[in-house]
């Protein structure tokens, strides 16, 4: 699961998440800091749409599922980040990516299923 760590100011943006607002989800090949740096590029690469439901215990999910196909070659761990806009648009938060870890091979596809990224307190 690809979960956005649960300090304070996490939980707080996980507050703002409207449900069913379209929100798009990042590939990125180190640590995005503040920015969203080291966003992956090539292949077909593009951010994939997704929408989180109504916060549970602190915490909201994801409604929906992510496919992203023909990656490029990522030869360390994936963190994953989360815009406003498909390009361009405000970088929201990313971390590591605990459901894809290791190198991606070139033309490979990384799959989230429904309620794989959690944004807010994790356990």
């Amino acid at each position: 699961m690809a979960d956005f760590p649960a300090t304070s100011s996490d939980t707080a943006i996980a507050a703002l998440l409207v449900p069913g607002t379209t929100y798009y989800l990042s590939q990125h090949t180190a640590d995005p800091g503040t920015t969203g740096a080291n966003e992956v590029t090539g292949g077909s690469y593009a951010r994939q749409p997704i929408t989180f439901g109504t916060a549970s215990a602190g915490s909201e999910a994801s409604t929906d599922a992510q496919s992203f196909t023909s990656m490029p070659s990522v030869t360390g761990d994936l963190w994953s980040g989360l815009w406003s806009a498909v390009t361009g648009g405000t970088f929201l938060w990313g971390d590591p990516n605990s459901t894809v870890t290791g190198p991606v091979a070139a033309g490979a596809t990384v799959d989230y299923a429904i309620g794989a990224i959690v944004a807010g307190p994790i356990s």
